[in-house]
């Protein structure tokens, strides 16, 4: 597995070994020893998969007092996926990174607790797999808007996305709950 970090500390883009023939391919996803090598200890207790279509942005969420460590990847498609830091003793508190992941290039990304997370579909449709280290509790749900000037992610939109009423609703982040 070859890891890449990003600016943003915890958050890592992993590329695992891809094994190709005229069959297809074969890849491992999870390991937890091999994680664990890495320095990626996670006790995953729920997986989620949803499908989008071209435009859609969906984001940037976050769990306020049960945090989601996530381990993010594309099975159809293309998005490009976004971080950021919520954490206010974080040198890059209110920071971002994106990559695109796509079904091609089979790259993942961990999300350490304390971020916030979206994705831009940049294909027809996509689909998007998670593990998550929480359960989801609604009581928790939280966001920020995905245009916050403050924040700044350059989006590679071909027009105005596709949001959800409850992601068009976020505070910008000086106004939003955050994790001390």
């Amino acid at each position: 597995m070859n890891v890449t970090e990003t600016v943003l500390p915890g958050v890592k883009l992993l590329e695992p070994r891809v094994f190709e023939d005229a069959r297809g391919f074969l890849l491992e996803s999870w390991n937890r020893r091999t994680f664990a090598a890495l320095g990626l200890v996670a006790d995953f207790v729920q997986d989620n998969h949803s499908r989008s279509r071209r435009g859609v942005l969906r984001g940037l969420h976050y769990q306020l007092h049960a945090p989601q460590g996530k381990l993010v990847r594309v099975v159809n498609g293309a998005v490009f996926d976004v971080v950021v830091d919520l954490r206010q003793s974080s040198p890059t508190f209110g920071q971002w990174t994106g990559t695109e992941l796509s079904a091609e290039n089979h790259r993942m990304i961990w999300i350490p607790p304390g971020c916030a997370h979206g994705f831009l579909v940049l294909s027809e449709t996509a689909d998007v797999f998670y593990k998550a280290t929480a359960h989801y509790a609604p009581q928790w749900d939280r966001g920020i808007r995905w245009d916050d000037p403050a924040i700044g992610v350059r989006w590679p939109l071909a027009g105005p996305p596709v949001l959800s009423d409850k992601d068009r609703a976020w505070p910008v982040l000086r106004d939003a709950e955050v994790y001390a």
